[in-house]
């Protein structure tokens, strides 16, 4: 217990240490810039130091010792390791996205903080507790434990193994992409690039020290992070309203916006534009009614004019835009059916009246709301009890000394976590105000920097586009398109701060990036390396042996991460809210009910996991663009992201009936509940 409180004494002083170092560190990059150091050095300083320092800590915790490895020792302090969780949990799509999806969704948008935040106080009640009594190492160390008889001794421990691979691969694909969004905006490489060289120091941290290197370097992340995050929305909060607390201005600010949101759709220029987006929706929906005549034909006047510009001794760029246009022009009738009903939708979506930030559920009829309204409680469904069954989260807390620190960590946790969460609606309304009132009505030819440069990181799929619709000379908020990803880290631009501030945010995404994928790979090496190789493969195998097959696992899924990450499947948020309705699917069920039910034994166990993934990943296939489905297969209205609804309740009622219906679980499995629930 000494050693204990004196080791949590010198981590305190290391890190207010750090923190010092930090500050002024961002001291010397303004310094650096009032003095003319040119913008895109404070940005490889701010960068490159941050990743420097996680790439130290990793070093310095190196290890080869199994339970620092997996567990760091298991003697986290509670404090600490809620700073840990809290950098784990704020990924990109937290840091980076989850503004964006507030000001592109409005109220809507607060599902996802209602969500997460919930989902800890689940964690705290139902999981994480009971996991640290148990004391082992991974999710599927316990439900293998838990679900154990002689007839199918390692069962439930596979199926855990693959579903920690699957959920922890998809949502470690989102971290990357983030990573590759920052790293090209702020170093000037391709997005590929960037997406390697971010991988180099995700690699660092959790191929030397495991858990142990992660937590130090997860918990010197969060202070960047937080930092990062509060600097500009504060920033903001003073400049529109004079009050430095932004949840304080958040209702003044909201008064604002709505008076805006007012203006625009009463300005005739705005409808003209809208009125565009109607005729190019109805020319698409003629198109799409006339298939396959039309796309033959649109086909064939494709092809006619790249002839003509050829036989006529056009301009090479000439000849290059019709090839272009050719190329991607769809190649089947059923491909040209998706992509101009995708056109068709987006072009009526921008038909619409700027959608009141603060009014909840709005749709044209009585049932288009509900449908919102269901949407909206499905997510919030889905983000809760895949919150309680994310891997990566729940085996932070085998890392405490005690199952008390487990309790007082989830608290900590929750107090990190808003601490950031509370200034993102406020950041979210900031940046609508400043581009409702800066950007909409500025002349075309007299846009901000910011635009092009944005505009220009992905040519493919621009990440910021500015139309000229109506040829009038002024930008309109229905010409504006920006993609939600963006908005956070394009903020001190939009707002005309410092760029010192852009660089912070940066280093800020860079690090909820970062500590996520860190989390992330380690689960999904270490369900490898213990509980298929040393538990099931080779369990006479050294503890040299496990600690390298972790790391080469590791390696290799890396690497086909990232690979997937460049293809840019979906946007961030999309891609970690399947991850979650995955999580909740396939482990919240087995992992609730053998905390709670000793009647569940290991073919119940077996049969619900198998119901609630197949149910949740057959509907994911049927209906997300990104994997090949289409939209129209809804069941009831709900969003493919939000496919855990139909998930848990097949798991949880396919395992309890299949769980009855056969012989009870053995008494080992009945003193292991007992043990762990303190009976």
């Amino acid at each position: 217990m000494i050693k204990q409180r004196q080791f949590e004494q010198r981590l305190r002083r290391y890190y207010i240490w750090y923190t010092l170092c930090f500050i002024a560190f961002l001291a010397l990059l303004a310094l650096l810039e009032n003095a003319g150091v040119p913008r895109a050095w404070i940005g490889y300083l701010f960068i490159f130091s941050t990743i420097m320092v996680y790439a130290g800590i990793g070093i310095i915790s190196r290890t080869a010792d199994i339970s620092e490895y997996y567990v760091a020792g298991r003697r986290v302090p509670a404090m600490f390791n809620g700073m840990a969780t809290a950098a784990d949990w704020i990924s990109a799509a937290s840091f980076i996205s989850l503004a964006g999806g507030l000001y592109l969704e409005g109220f809507e948008g607060l599902a996802y903080i209602i969500g997460w935040t919930g989902g800890f106080c689940l964690v705290g009640i139902l999981i994480a507790p009971y996991l640290r009594k148990f004391g082992q190492y991974s999710i599927a160390d316990f439900l293998g434990t838990r679900f154990h008889n002689a007839r199918f001794p390692n069962a439930v421990r596979i199926l855990a193994v693959i579903a920690t691979i699957l959920i922890s691969f998809v949502y470690v694909v989102a971290q990357i992409y983030g990573v590759g969004l920052i790293a090209s905006r702020f170093t000037g490489v391709d997005f590929s690039i960037g997406i390697f060289l971010g991988l180099a120091s995700i690699l660092v941290c959790s191929f030397l020290g495991g858990m142990r290197a992660i937590t130090w370097t997860q918990v010197a992340q969060y202070i960047v992070i937080l930092f990062a995050y509060m600097i500009p929305v504060v920033w903001l909060s003073v400049k529109h309203t004079g009050n430095p607390f932004p949840p304080g201005a958040y209702g003044q600010t909201l008064s604002v916006l709505s008076a805006q949101e007012k203006k625009i759709n009463n300005d005739p220029k705005e409808l003209e534009v809208r009125t565009i987006y109607k005729e190019r929706a109805a020319t698409l929906e003629k198109q799409i009614s006339q298939l396959p005549n039309s796309w033959a034909q649109g086909r064939e006047q494709l092809q006619s004019k790249l002839t003509q510009q050829l036989n006529s001794n056009a301009s090479l760029m000439e000849v290059r835009a019709a090839q272009q246009a050719l190329d991607q022009f769809p190649k089947l009738p059923e491909d040209a059916r998706q992509k101009w009903t995708e056109a068709r939708n987006n072009n009526l979506a921008h038909s619409l009246p700027v959608k009141a930030h603060t009014e909840p559920f709005q749709g044209k009829t009585a049932d288009e709301s509900n449908i919102k309204r269901n949407n909206f409680l499905a997510l919030v469904f889905c983000l809760m009890l895949g919150t309680a069954a994310l891997p990566h989260v729940l085996i932070r807390y085998y890392t405490t000394p005690s199952v008390a620190e487990a309790r007082t960590s989830v608290f900590w946790s929750l107090f990190f976590i808003m601490l950031i969460y509370i200034t993102i609606p406020a950041l979210a309304v900031l940046v609508k105000v400043d581009i409702y009132t800066s950007l909409v009505g500025s002349e075309f030819a007299k846009l901000p920097e910011w635009v092009s440069y944005w505009a220009s990181i992905d040519k493919v799929t621009p990440l910021v586009s500015i139309n000229d619709l109506n040829q009038d000379g002024i930008v309109q908020l229905s010409e504006i398109v920006i993609d939600g990803d963006i908005v956070v880290l394009a903020t001190p631009e939009i707002a005309g701060l410092p760029y010192v501030i852009s660089g912070l945010i940066a280093a800020g995404g860079l690090a909820a990036a970062l500590s996520t994928a860190d989390g992330l790979l380690l689960a999904i090496s270490n369900s490898l390396s213990h509980d298929i190789y040393y538990k099931i493969l080779a369990p006479h195998s050294t503890t040299r042996q496990r600690v390298t097959s972790s790391k080469l696992v590791l390696l290799v899924v890396a690497l086909v991460a990232a690979y997937v990450a460049s293809l840019k499947p979906a946007g961030i948020l999309s891609i970690v809210v399947s991850a979650f309705s995955l999580a909740c699917s396939s482990l919240f069920p087995a992992l609730v009910l053998g905390v709670f039910w000793k009647r569940g034994n290991v073919q119940g166990a077996i049969a619900g996991m198998l119901a609630g993934f197949g149910v949740c990943s057959l509907y994911m296939l049927q209906t997300l663009p990104w994997l090949g489905g289409n939209e129209n297969h809804l069941w009831f209205h709900i969003a493919p992201i939000s496919a855990g609804v139909f998930g848990v309740p097949a798991g949880l009622i396919v395992m309890m009936i299949v769980s009855l219906l056969t012989e009870k679980p053995n008494q080992a499995s009945a003193e292991l509940v007992d043990h762990i629930r303190g009976a």
